[in-house]
């Protein structure tokens, strides 16, 4: 074997047990899923095995008496009664069998939930960086799968507990009668599962390598049958191209996955020997002390074989258990280090509540700005104030900072460098949940939850009961009654088409609907990027009529390409390169004839 692949096995058996440290993890979310459940399951795979022996013991004298039948020889007492034993027996073994699957299927359940619930939990923890960050969102995606996708890891430790108290009863049972059959037993057994834990390796590492064609074969077999591809797929004939490269991906897997199969049918077989001359090597050891008197009775000699059969198979099946335990718990890396994972975005201890109302507003000072994993800085010794009652306009080209202005302010990133102050005060200082109870925020790419009308309003202030007045009232300030007016059902209807009776809005009308989630809220900074992108020019012009009427008095960010909508503001602050180049009004900046200017005189060319 070449040094590299020493090596390779070398590290792969070294994953595999650095791997199994997540098992007491993993029992620990279990047992936190259903306590009650757990322990059932857990007596009664102990109640089975102890009566898999009662009945082997009860049968051995069955058969010792039906052999003194045989030999003329009066019939020991009660001989009948240990027949109706062995029946009650394996009826109860039975009964309890169908109920450690009951168990299987409550625990199953229980744990599913628990586990989803904690990674939706777990989520909305960590901060924007998770779903930003190409790493630590595939992660996030990995163990979103893992959560659910380890059930029969789950399944399998129950298997390998009962597995291992029916190896130890009856290996005692040979141990007792006779001590070499269980290494010849052994002998038998450890090379079969070797080879079946080098070979599920293999599998396991066939399948982290087959992942991204695998995710290839996803996306091609999702754009290959949605709705949104149709179009395209038929003008461009994009069909046979998809299906052919979808078609070499999957022969590309379907051969590796074959020539892993024939290596594992060629030494599986040739293991399988071993472990069957070590079984009938205990089993000839067997009748050869039977044959040589050393068993008092036939009843004895049925015990004996039925014990080698018992410990040759449960031994067998809980060295494989325990392999896929093992392979299992590679898979579940990515979820333990999930929850293992902290938000750089927190409140402190004993964190600050807001000022209500506030009174001098915020205050960028000397603020830097990189996003994760890039050097390039979005904002740099950036200056900037709101205050109370104000508002303003951020403009400028794409990616100068404007929507990096607003995840500071509402702390779903912190500076890199300088620090924002509200009311003299750090941010950092405040409690985070309270900071956000104050803000109302639509983004451009605002969500479009598939539930009723009245529930994507909803979301906008969830943590509070709303009457049906104030769930009219916001949908009144942002226009989306007049969206509300045309669906069937009102503010029950269904929207989206992911359910049944669901109905698709345009994009304007989808707006309408999440400018009501801000105006809901109530907040006293109201946030809006792009809040008009997809409106047409009448319904953005009632729009802002509203909007100014609705924020007088209050704080108001506002970030829009189209120079009609900002002009109203009290103030526009104009961002290129990361910095403030210009502020002031609408007429101080066109007096200036700067770059606020040249922008406004450009967009407004085209409409002439």
């Amino acid at each position: 074997m070449s040094e590299s692949k020493q090596a390779s096995t070398h590290s792969a058996w070294g994953d595999r047990i650095r791997a199994l440290k997540n098992v007491p993890q993993v029992l620990r979310i279990v047992w936190k899923s259903g306590p009650a459940v757990v322990s059932w399951g857990l007596i009664l795979r102990v109640i089975v095995p102890v009566l898999g022996l009662f009945i082997g013991i009860v049968a051995a004298r069955i058969i010792t008496g039906v052999a003194r039948a045989f030999e003329h020889q009066p019939q020991f007492p009660h001989f009948w009664w240990l027949v109706i034993a062995e029946i009650v027996l394996a009826l109860l073994t039975g009964i309890l069998s169908r109920t450690i699957d009951y168990t299987d299927q409550l625990l199953a359940n229980r744990y599913t939930f628990h586990v989803s619930v904690q990674v939706m939990e777990q989520a909305a923890q960590l901060d924007l960086t998770t779903y930003e960050n190409p790493e630590y969102y595939d992660r996030l995606e990995r163990a979103r799968a893992q959560a659910t996708d380890r059930l029969a890891m789950i399944q399998q430790m129950g298997r390998l507990f009962q597995l291992s108290v029916l190896t130890l009863i009856w290996s005692g049972v040979l141990v007792y009668r006779s001590p070499g059959m269980i290494l010849l037993l052994i002998a038998g057994v450890l090379p079969s599962f070797f080879g079946e834990t080098h070979f599920a390796f293999l599998g396991y590492a066939k399948n982290f390598r087959q992942t991204p064609a695998k995710r290839q074969m996803d996306y091609l077999r999702q754009v290959g049958g949605s709705k949104e591809a149709a179009k395209e797929l038929k003008l461009f004939n994009l069909s046979r191209y998809f299906s052919g490269r979808f078609r070499a991906l999957s022969q590309q897997i379907y051969d590796e996955d074959v020539a892993l199969a024939n290596k594992k049918l060629l030494w599986g077989g040739l293991l399988s020997l071993i472990s069957t001359a070590g079984y009938y090597g205990a089993y000839a050891f067997a009748i050869y002390e039977a044959v040589s008197g050393k068993y008092p009775t036939i009843g004895v000699f049925s015990l004996i074989t039925v014990a080698i059969q018992q410990a040759s198979t449960n031994f067998m099946q809980a060295f494989s258990t325990a392999s896929g335990i093992a392979d299992q718990a590679l898979f579940l890396t990515d979820l333990i280090a999930f929850f293992e994972m902290k938000p750089t975005v927190y409140s402190k201890p004993n964190g600050l509540k807001l000022p209500r109302p506030i009174r001098r507003g915020f205050e960028f000072r000397n603020v830097s700005f990189a996003y994760p994993g890039t050097g390039r800085r979005v904002l740099k010794n950036f200056n900037f104030t709101l205050h109370p009652g104000e508002r303003i306009a951020l403009i400028g080209e794409n990616g100068q900072g404007k929507t990096t202005i607003v995840k500071l302010i509402t702390r779903l990133y912190d500076p890199t460098e300088g620090e924002i102050l509200l009311d003299g005060v750090d941010l950092r200082d405040y409690d985070l949940d309270d900071l956000h109870h104050e803000m109302g925020v639509i983004f451009q790419d605002f969500m479009r939850y598939e539930m009723t009308a009245k529930e994507n309003i909803l979301v906008g202030h969830i943590e509070v009961p709303h009457t049906e007045e104030e769930i009219v009232s916001a949908a009144h300030k942002s226009l989306a009654d007049t969206v509300v007016a045309k669906l069937a059902d009102g503010y029950d209807q269904q929207l989206g088409r992911r359910f049944e009776t669901g109905v698709d809005l345009s994009g304007g009308e989808w707006q309408k609907i999440a400018l009501a989630r801000a105006y809901l809220r109530d907040a006293q900074l109201l946030i809006l990027d792009e809040p008009t992108a997809a409106l047409d020019a009448r319904s953005e012009l009632e729009v802002f009529e509203r909007f100014a009427e609705l924020t007088e008095g209050k704080m108001a960010l506002l970030i829009s390409h189209r120079f009609s909508t900002v002009r109203m503001a009290d103030r526009i602050v104009v961002l290129e390169g990361g910095q403030l180049v210009e502020e002031g009004t609408h007429s101080q900046l066109m007096a200036l004839g700067g770059r606020y200017a040249g922008m406004f005189e450009m967009q407004a060319a085209s409409y002439r």
